[in-house]
């Protein structure tokens, strides 16, 4: 209503005005009642769509900019089958036609149909005089003992183990797609045989993310049985190591990096690690940001509210220092001094407020792991990396009910931790896990055939 409009009603009579004024407030008390969190001051991003004014955007043209070159699928390299084209007729008339009279080639890349290749491997012994009985070569197309293939099995694995397909959905795609008739059961086996090969490989991961110089640590709840465990990574730029164990505590993290880490440790602010030493340590700012935004939905005093805005802006000052520390070499030092003498008066405040009092504390006791990332360039402020690696395994747990047994948690450690590390390697997995299999059964298993002497 305009001003114009309210002062027309005011030279209304009497009983007219009063009717027009009662009818107008009936509108907006039915307006609050359906709108009871909407004010004229309410930012946009809070409003319902339904009560934003239909503001029709220009639409953008689809495709790209015009000059722009063009984007298509590459010309494949190599071409395996050839088939020409030809019409002895008119399709349309059915006139008969003579030679073309023009010729032009498409290429259309496909996956063969495929079924089932079953190979029979025809080993033979020999009598080796100095070792005194019968050996054999090695057969490293298969596990021992198994008719099942290795590129298949390990294959599945790393639908399920990495992928997150549960195994019947893989027993389903396999009879469909390739005419390959297996079991739930017989997956599951042939896969803890396969970890049991690669225990080797996955130990060494182990002892390269406990020698590195920048680490990330991340955990998260697991079932084994039906009762509750833990899921631990540990993982570098190029390494992913998983371990599930029953307990969360100190232990576990001493089992892996000792008690001295000769590293950078970016972990959360969760106490099992704070029982080992490292040559430095950063905590996660996201768990801090976290932290407060969960406070925030409980508490509103001022105290709170006034810790609050010092702490977030530290911590979003020393993320602007880190991003921006090319550019000020001169005063980068300066302005780090200046962060830390901020934390001193942030940790040295009195509080009564009970939030403010226990994350000062643990300010207190993190006083020198918070900017440790201004110290080493190659070090980030949040442990993004550990949470990336496990985002798929939370997705596995969302799929498959975890483990039922301590040698299944075994094995989705292992294979998880192979598949995982060649992926941050830029590897194929899958060819990369099937080769190093073929090597541990070359060099591990043997198929010799004792011969006994006749007395």
């Amino acid at each position: 209503m305009t001003r114009d409009e309210a002062a027309a009603i005011l030279q209304m009579p009497g009983e007219q005005a009063i009717e027009r004024i009662l009818l107008l407030a009936e509108k907006a008390e039915k307006y609050d009642r359906e709108h009871p969190d909407v004010s004229p001051t309410t930012p946009s991003g809070m409003k319902p769509v339904y009560l934003k004014p239909n503001i029709r955007k220009r639409r953008k043209k689809p495709g790209r900019p015009a000059g722009h070159p063009g984007t298509a699928r590459p010309k494949p390299e190599k071409v395996d089958d050839f088939k020409e084209h030809t019409l002895s007729y008119c399709p349309d008339c059915g006139t008969p036609v003579a030679k073309p009279i023009r010729t032009y080639h498409r290429y259309i890349e496909d996956i063969p149909e495929i079924t089932p290749q079953v190979t029979e491997h025809t080993i033979n012994g020999y009598w080796c005089a100095n070792c005194k009985k019968i050996v054999t070569p090695k057969v490293v197309d298969a596990l021992p003992n198994s008719m099942i293939g290795l590129r298949l099995v390990v294959f599945t694995a790393w639908l399920h183990y990495l992928m997150g397909v549960s195994i019947n959905n893989i027993v389903a795609m396999v009879s469909v797609f390739a005419d390959f008739k297996i079991t739930a059961g017989g997956l599951s086996l042939a896969w803890q045989n396969l970890a049991r090969y690669l225990e080797s490989d996955y130990d060494k991961i182990g002892k390269t993310v406990a020698q590195s110089a920048v680490l990330h640590a991340d955990e998260t709840g697991w079932r084994l049985y039906g009762l509750t465990h833990w899921l631990w990574c540990f993982a570098t730029k190029t390494s992913c190591y998983y371990l599930i164990t029953k307990g969360r505590g100190s232990p576990v993290v001493k089992q892996v990096l000792g008690v001295f880490f000769k590293g950078i440790l970016v972990c959360d602010f969760w106490g099992a690690y704070n029982k080992i030493c490292t040559l430095a340590t950063q905590r996660c700012f996201f768990h801090l940001f976290t932290e407060l935004v969960k406070v925030d939905k409980c508490n509103q005093s001022d105290d709170w509210r006034t810790f609050r805005k010092k702490l977030s802006r530290l911590l979003k000052d020393a993320v602007r220092l880190s991003e921006n520390k090319k550019n000020m070499p001169d005063r980068f030092e300066h302005l780090k001094n200046r962060l830390y003498r901020r934390l001193e008066e942030i940790i040295q405040i009195d509080a009564t407020d009970k939030d403010v009092r226990r994350l000062i504390k643990r300010l207190k006791r993190h006083q020198n792991q918070l900017f440790t990332f201004l110290e080493y360039s190659d070090v980030s402020p949040y442990n993004n990396h550990a949470e990336q690696q496990m985002r798929k395994a939370v997705q596995c747990r969302r799929v498959s009910q975890q483990n039922r047994s301590e040698q299944g948690a075994k094995t989705q450690a292992i294979l998880m931790s192979l598949f995982r590390t060649a992926e941050l390697q830029k590897q194929n997995p899958v060819e990369t896990v099937l080769s190093a299999t073929k090597n541990a059964i070359g060099k591990n298993e043997s198929f010799q055939i004792e011969y006994k002497k006749a007395a």
